[in-house]
């Protein structure tokens, strides 16, 4: 018989696979309409495919520490956050997975080449032109084993810390994007991310202050 944490884990992995699916649907009909306008394919160096290629890993990451969290943390208000931004960033991510497929754009960005190089105004990690090999806010593989090896309060304040210091880096791309990308549903998923992510970067460090903790240095 199967515990009611696995059957609970087994439900939510199904209704994530749902989001998925319905955000990549979602992304690949609003794709097909606005080519259908005339818009037409962003190429491969544009801001928009690099935007939503390097978004879409950045927000992998995001949803897999969530999903650690909404599993394993002891505290509801974690918990829920947690679930929140699964969710959210689940679907985003399956929009991005339809725009670049309608595209006809890889819905990764190149292993042998830089994150970031579709930003190509000076901004403060130093991506324009070159690009950076590291996004800004990703964990590293010491800071995912350390999350995973943790319980309890230690669990629920680094895995908080992470989360902050994930949605901090996130922002600049989304910002970027809002302002430069050269469709419409583009600037306006990217200024939806970051609203969304302002207000959980204020949510997460009340959190962390509630919890006698501190942000991560940057």
């Amino acid at each position: 018989m199967t515990s009611p944490t696995t059957r609970r884990t087994a439900v939510y992995l199904a209704a994530a696979f749902v989001v998925l699916l319905v955000g990549a649907a979602a992304g690949m009909l609003i794709t097909l309409a606005s080519v259908g306008t005339g818009d037409g394919k962003p190429g491969t160096d544009s801001v928009d495919v690099g935007f939503a290629q390097d978004m879409r890993v950045h927000h992998l990451q995001a949803i897999t520490m969530a999903g650690l969290a909404r599993d394993r943390s002891d505290d509801a208000e974690v918990r829920e956050l947690a679930f929140d931004i699964e969710s959210t960033q689940l679907d985003q991510s399956g929009q991005f997975s339809g725009w670049l497929t309608i595209w006809g754009q890889p819905t990764l960005p190149p292993a042998d080449q830089p994150h970031m190089r579709w930003m190509t105004a000076p901004h403060s990690h130093g991506a324009a032109t070159t690009g950076v090999n590291s996004m800004p806010g990703m964990a590293s593989t010491e800071d995912l084993t350390k999350l995973r090896g943790l319980s309890g309060k230690d669990f629920n304040v680094f895995f908080l810390q992470l989360m902050l210091r994930h949605h901090n880096g996130g922002l600049e791309m989304a910002s970027y994007a809002a302002q430069h990308a050269s469709l419409d549903y583009v600037r306006n998923l990217a200024q939806k991310i970051q609203q969304g992510q302002t207000a959980e970067v204020n949510l997460l460090t009340s959190m962390l202050k509630a919890r006698g903790a501190q942000p991560l240095p940057n």
